[in-house]
């Protein structure tokens, strides 16, 4: 498998686990920022306004570089820890799992916390369809008018789209390249005198 293909989910999945009265309810959801995870968070705080809990983690990026894991008054690693570990067993990443849990009056204690909400997270990811996403970096291109049809059609060649585009006297094309082919289309835009900067979205 290349360097650059990851694992994740295609759309939002749940799960529900219960002990001694309590409801673990668990939502996955696909997410590629932490912009995305506050409004997420935001909208099931505010359906689940009536619950004690609601605890997450999750893990964005290739590498999982961009991570967080959040107990929201549960005892310390009790409960973010769970669901972050599930999320790396699954071999997933660009997902949020939160998990809403309603106090059904029996403390459950450290151990069968950490039941509760990894079985809850693992129910969610069970029934998530799994997709192979390709890690890519925007590189931006720069060129005169005159040589858009040359720039398209290596675009084409490499079979590679614009994501953004800016016509005038001098134009400008942001395109996603994946990760591992990024040395080999640089060298094609100098071949062919073309500027190349790295960009971030």
């Amino acid at each position: 498998m290349p360097t650059d293909v990851y694992k994740s989910i295609a759309t939002p999945s749940s799960g529900v686990y219960r002990d001694k009265g309590s409801r673990f309810l668990a939502f996955a959801h696909p997410v590629t920022s932490a912009d995305e995870v506050k409004a997420i968070l935001e909208g099931l705080r505010k359906e689940y306004f009536d619950a004690r809990h609601h605890c997450y983690a999750y893990r964005i990026g290739l590498e999982g570089e961009t991570y967080r894991i959040n107990d929201d008054g549960e005892p310390s690693s009790s409960a973010g820890r769970p669901i972050y570990g599930q999320i790396l067993s699954h071999g997933l990443s660009d997902i949020l799992v939160v998990v809403v849990r309603y106090f059904g009056g029996t403390k459950l204690g450290i151990p069968g916390l950490i039941k509760a909400y990894k079985t809850a997270t693992d129910e969610a990811l069970n029934a998530a369809a799994v997709i192979e996403k390709t890690a890519t970096r925007p590189v931006c291109l720069r060129f005169p008018y005159e040589r858009t049809n040359v720039v398209m059609k290596m675009l084409k060649e490499c079979s590679l789209s614009p994501s953004s585009m800016d016509s005038g006297m001098e134009c400008s094309i942001v395109t996603e390249v994946s990760l591992s082919g990024v040395d080999s289309f640089l060298q094609k835009c100098e071949m062919l005198k073309i500027n190349t900067i790295f960009v971030d979205l």
